[in-house]
């Protein structure tokens, strides 16, 4: 298995974080992992992606030329970052701020409507790991219970605080896909 994975949106909406976060629990499952982060030179407000590859080998190269999902946060990273995607990948966006429009036929896609979700259990800022539930729902490259058993640990001291509603986030993210996609 070697699965590549773009993260992208505006620099402020958790998009490296999200990527640091998945590849800090697939290490902790023993998988190979790659971490590459780019963002523009004003961050905030700015362009952010990330490349998270995971593996059952070593790891060659961490580019994503054809990766097999892409997450789209906003809508130039879905315009941009769904051309990337090999056919057959996963194209999965934040329905809150993307119009859905223009999408290839050779790809799947679901839109999360992740600010909204987010909203509702009272912290917008969490939308980024609501997203990363529902990713990991639908990739299936992960253990989700192993995350959030080990979630104090991914997060660290600093964040501990933000350990539940970080929980309620994922969960939320996890369930919504699961009800939408009833295949999985």
């Amino acid at each position: 298995m070697l699965i590549k994975t773009i993260f992208s949106g505006f620099g402020g909406q958790g998009v490296l974080s999200t990527g640091q976060t998945l590849a800090k629990a697939a290490l902790q499952e023993g998988k190979f992992v790659t971490f590459l982060p780019s963002y523009g030179a004003e961050v905030r407000g700015g362009t952010a992606n990330c490349t998270v590859t995971i593996s059952d080998e070593e790891i060659a190269s961490p580019i994503a030329s054809e990766p097999e999902f892409v997450v789209a946060l906003n809508q130039p990273s879905f315009f941009r970052f769904q051309n990337l995607l090999q056919s057959g990948g996963f194209l999965l966006y934040n329905s809150s701020l993307v119009e859905a429009s223009n999408i290839r036929g050779d790809i799947e896609t679901l839109g999360v409507p992740i600010t909204e979700l987010a909203a509702n259990i009272g912290n917008v800022k969490v939308a980024n790991m609501v997203m990363l539930g529902s990713f990991i729902r639908i990739s299936n490259l992960i253990s989700f219970d192993r995350l959030i058993k080990n979630l104090p640990e991914i997060l660290g001291a600093e964040k501990a605080r933000l350990l539940n509603i970080n929980k309620q986030a994922f969960q939320l993210g996890f369930d919504y896909v699961k009800e939408h996609l009833k295949c999985l």
